[in-house]
């Protein structure tokens, strides 16, 4: 009984950081993709240069 109760814990753990990582994957995606969008539409600075799009 515990062998098997050990077994099934174990595929709900893996189960459920797999889905953890696949979701922390698609975070990333569209962290990426809002990054490239605002790198390639920031707007020019009042000298006429690129400006940065970020507050940091």
């Amino acid at each position: 009984m515990v062998p098997l109760l050990l077994v099934l814990l174990l595929a709900l753990i893996l189960f459920g950081a797999g889905f953890a990582l696949k979701v922390l994957w698609w975070v990333a995606v569209i962290v990426l993709v809002i990054w490239l969008l605002g790198f390639v539409m920031r707007s020019t600075g009042p000298s006429g240069g690129r400006g940065r799009w970020y507050r940091w």
